[in-house]
């Protein structure tokens, strides 16, 4: 069995790993960059069966739904069979509804926790992992008689962290390679600061939410369920109101979990901005606006706005300034900090300046720690360690050279995995 990395050996997003076997080939995700700008056209990798013409490519096996993991998929011509979870798949079929994505993607198949199947020469094993991403999945590859372990993207921080600490107690044996994300490896000199816990946004909101008299907004990402868990939690702890427009709602609802915040529990409520409602009309699914008493209309935010916490994108700035919500609001947020700072600050920061807005930072990664990955690293104990989405891949020899050996492989580069 050998391994090329496409994209990913000296970057964060993107990642894309081809593996190969007696002549056919898995993908491991298929991840558009992160220093993309919107509608630029990013080439597909070079990998036989990816066009169409050939049937070596089997499968591609998409770990969790974050674009820099699945973003290229839409560019494929005749898509390869793709494997993800079920409950990725439906967000990413939301998503693509309210125009959050560009596809709706129909799976061959699903991965579930622990459970094998077959890809021709290939035995899949997928681990779930928790991270920022519902539905996250680590994946153990097999084939002629060895074992490749990829990571995706982990942490073990967030709300599932038993599922880490049960990789750790009941890791695969005898992984030969062990291809593993690196997101907080940085280089040389460079520092991220204390690491916050999905626990530790969840305390610090509801002491902001007891010192604030007035409305107060959160920006996040709708697919980062753990965060609106985390969120829903502090309102309830502080006697607020969250509200959620139909397109966090319906990405809620699509996790399959009963759970999860979603109509029904009491402190929620959902209203519908302009453009979504014209979605629901051109597509006749007026069953997405049947939310019994959590539906609450533009027109009625401001009576409940002192006492309610909105969840916030830019889009819906205009809306919600109009509804009178955002007139004397903090803005919380629960996002990458780096979003706040040019050149990725061009959306959010009119609206900043116009309403004299200083947000606060609440946010934790969705990225394993150094020690996190050193423990990872001790309880697989491959015979190698290859780094992979991260920027500081020459500190991996000194991080995991007294586990296990290092090996450093370019994008495009063939390389074996050897037991």
């Amino acid at each position: 069995m050998r391994v090329r990395i496409h994209r990913g050996a000296h970057e964060i997003g993107g990642s894309c790993v081809e593996v190969e076997a007696q002549g056919k080939r898995v993908l491991l995700d298929l991840g558009r960059p992160l220093d993309a700008g919107p509608g630029a056209r990013v080439p597909l990798p070079p990998v036989d069966g990816l066009d169409g013409r050939s049937d070596s490519l089997l499968g591609i096996l998409l770990s969790h739904p974050h674009c820099d993991h699945w973003g290229l998929v839409p560019e494929v011509p005749q898509a390869a069979p793709i494997y993800m979870g079920a409950a990725a798949s439906q967000i990413l079929r939301e998503a693509a509804f309210f125009g959050a994505g560009p596809f709706e993607v129909r799976p061959a198949g699903f991965l579930s926790d622990r459970t094998p199947f077959d890809l021709g020469p290939f035995r899949i094993t997928p681990y779930a992992v928790d991270h920022s991403a519902f539905d996250a999945y680590a994946l153990l590859v097999e084939a002629d008689g060895q074992r490749l372990f990829y990571t995706g993207d982990f942490r073990g921080h967030g709300r599932k962290a038993a599922l880490f600490a049960r990789l750790l107690r009941e890791p695969p044996d005898s992984v030969d390679t062990l291809l593993m994300e690196g997101t907080r490896v940085l280089k040389a000199g460079q520092d991220l600061g204390a690491l916050a816990t999905e626990v530790d946004v969840e305390r610090d909101l509801q002491a902001f939410l007891e010192e604030q008299p007035g409305p107060v907004l959160v920006a996040m990402s709708a697919q980062n369920i753990d965060r609106l868990v985390s969120v829903f939690r502090a309102c309830r702890s502080t006697d607020r109101t969250l509200v959620v427009d139909l397109y966090a709602a319906a990405v809620a609802r699509a996790t399959g979990r009963a759970t999860i915040p979603q109509p029904g529990f009491a402190g929620y409520r959902v209203w519908v901005p302009q453009r979504q409602r014209v979605l629901v009309k051109e597509a006749e699914e007026f069953e997405r606006v049947r939310l019994g008493g959590a539906r609450i209309f533009p027109e009625e935010l401001t009576l409940i706005r002192d006492r309610s916490v909105f969840l916030f994108r830019p889009g819906l700035a205009a809306e919600l300034a109009r509804a009178g919500v955002v007139e004397h609001a903090r803005l919380v947020w629960s996002l990458w900090p780096g979003y706040l700072r040019p050149p990725h600050d061009a959306r959010i920061r009119p609206f900043l300046d116009q309403h004299c807005i200083a947000p606060v930072v609440l946010h934790c990664s969705g990225h394993a720690t150094v020690a996190d990955l050193r423990r990872l690293v001790g309880a697989l104990r491959p015979r190698r360690v290859v780094p992979i989405h991260t920027l500081g891949r020459d500190r991996y020899p000194d991080l995991f050279a007294d586990v296990t050996q290092v090996d450093l492989h370019d994008d495009g580069d063939w390389w074996e995995v050897r037991r």
